[in-house]
């Protein structure tokens, strides 16, 4: 099957797990110098495909080198938390999402046999998309491989595979076998999204350093009809499973993700038995449960990252550059997250509208994201599997507290979920000179909240916002409002950046947004492409939105 194909196929009933895609020769191949090419991504994983796909929107030529040729199989990664969705609206393929996966909000941890608490983690409304939806990593790859598919600018090729890299000062030229033989490709940049395991990592003498734990778990993905809801189920200890834990999620097709800890000296051959794992499974549900085995792995995991994301010429993304255990489902958000934070970057360097030096942020900002993720992975897992005797004391007191204590609650960690991060010390933001309120500070990503959009129609914010450059939301409709946006638009033209501006009225339909944002008539937000607040004033200037803007792409 070729590319094009699967997008002609959307709307049939598509067996991801199941597609091969045709390897086919390039011209490339056999040129006789090597070709030149502005950006080539390695790994056409759910990384790779969301910065292909980015970057084509942002109308950048991409070829995206996968060193096989066909999608993943089994759950792997299932938790695709809000931003992740929102991003994926912005690459074309959110609605899709969302409408096959299983929306949640609702956890419930329970200690032994009786649950202890529950949690809400959307607890306020007013948001297009839900705290996370459970989705097969199989078709996430599969909706963002169609979307690719209808994309131009995208050149996928399969069973590419880097065998070589040589780095100079103003390209990187790659060694890429086939199965018609090898030839040479020159990037001006590339992207390394080709997992944990990474070949580019190793092929440019680089590692990753951290903790690995020692523990396994069993991931069994179980097919049935189950009578309860879609919430986020953990066992601390249950009589089903005596001194180990269990995760339960529903996930679409009537599949449920069922996670087992077994401890280090399980022998992972003999765990993924079907005679090893119906058991166990029976043990949770009953005897008389009907149920089918549809795919089953055993998992190890660490947390650990590279020293720098930004190697020259090449960068970093997703698993390649950082690795987490799985409590918190940050590793694919977090990746996804990578991945829009340099599409838009390296469509500025590449398009000559800002400097080298913007690419230098994207390893400060997403290094930092990374650590914060690692920390979190880190004590979710010290948690969840204690090592030591009086670790498994203490946690134990602390779930029992937990029953009756709200104090006690904030100490549970059954994996503490993934929320993006705010990047507090980031050279693009501009630090506040006025006093605001709340969560949007310079660094945090924009939230959403509903508005009337301009004909008349019921909208949200972001929504108002992901086009592919600078946003400017102003609210009011008074004098000031007016002041701000005429000061935006002469801001834009002196920086020689194009903003669009979002006007948000201070009614009551709007009541919401200029809550979250302490939001007064003049008040003015700067967010960046990848919707990450990077400035905001109650009365703003030309010159200092001017001056905000030239920060923000590394210009200052």
């Amino acid at each position: 099957m070729q590319l094009n194909e699967l997008a002609a196929r959307r709307g049939d009933a598509v067996d991801y797990q199941k597609l091969v895609f045709d390897y086919a020769r390039h011209p490339d191949q056999d040129a006789a110098t090597p070709a030149r090419r502005p950006v080539v991504v390695v790994g056409a994983g759910p990384v790779g495909l969301a910065l292909a796909i980015d970057l084509a929107q942002r109308d950048v030529p991409v070829v995206l080198l996968d060193n096989d040729n066909t999608l993943s199989t089994g759950s792997r990664a299932i938790c695709f938390a809000k931003r992740t969705l929102e991003i994926f609206d912005r690459l074309g393929c959110g609605d899709r999402m969302v409408d096959k996966g299983v929306s949640w909000n609702v956890g419930r941890v329970f200690f032994r046999n009786e649950q202890i608490y529950s949690f809400d983690l959307l607890p306020e409304a007013g948001h297009a998309r839900p705290a996370f939806i459970n989705l097969q990593q199989y078709y996430v790859e599969g909706f963002l491989a169609e979307r690719a598919a209808a994309l131009p600018l995208i050149d996928l090729r399969w069973k590419n595979k880097v065998a070589g890299v040589t780095c100079h000062a103003d390209h990187v030229t790659l060694t890429v076998e086939t199965p018609e033989g090898a030839y040479q490709l020159e990037a001006d940049y590339v992207a390394a999204c080709d997992g944990g395991r990474s070949s580019m990592r190793q092929l440019l003498g680089q590692e990753s350093k951290g903790r690995q734990f020692k523990d396994r778990f069993l991931i069994a993905d179980v097919k049935m009809k189950l009578d309860r809801p879609a919430e986020r189920w953990f066992w601390f200890d249950p009589e089903f499973h005596r001194n180990q834990s269990v995760l339960l999620h529903m996930q679409p097709d009537n599949v449920w993700r069922i996670d087992f800890q077994l401890g280090w000296d399980a022998d992972p051959e003999e765990e993924k038995k079907p005679e090893k794992i119906i058991p166990r499974v029976k043990a949770l549900l009953g005897d008389d449960a009907q149920f089918e085995l549809e795919w089953a792995s055993v998992y190890t995991f660490s947390c650990l990252r590279m020293d720098q994301f930004r190697q020259g010429r090449v960068f970093f993304a997703g698993d390649s550059a950082h690795g987490v255990s799985p409590f918190g489902a940050r590793g694919a958000n977090s990746g996804v997250q990578d991945a829009e934070n340099l599409a838009w970057k390296l469509a500025a360097v590449v398009q000559g509208r800002a400097p080298d030096a913007l690419l230098d942020s994207y390893g400060q900002e997403r290094e930092y994201a990374a650590d914060e993720n690692i920390l979190n992975s880190t004590r979710a897992t010290d948690f969840i599997t204690p090592k030591s005797e009086v670790s498994r004391l203490f946690r134990d007191a602390v779930l029992e507290l937990a029953k009756k204590h709200a104090f006690a609650r904030t100490l549970v960690n059954s994996g503490r979920l993934s929320v993006p991060a705010t990047l507090h010390g980031s050279p693009l933001n501009t630090a506040d000179a006025d006093g605001f309120k709340g969560r949007m500070v310079p660094g945090a990503v924009a939230s959403d909240a509903p508005v009337i959009s301009a004909d008349g129609l019921d909208g949200w914010l972001l929504r108002q916002s992901r086009w592919a450059g600078f946003t400017a939301l102003v609210f009011g409709s008074g004098t000031a409002s007016g002041d701000a946006a005429r000061a935006v638009s002469d801001a834009a033209a002196a920086a020689g950046v194009p903003v669009a501006t979002v006007r948000v009225p201070l009614d009551a339909a709007h009541a919401l947004a200029a809550e979250r944002y302490d939001a007064q008539d003049g008040t003015v937000y700067l967010l960046r492409p990848d919707q990450h607040i990077c400035g905001r004033w109650r009365r703003a200037d030309a010159s200092t939105l001017c001056a905000a803007l030239n920060r923000a792409l590394a210009k200052a």
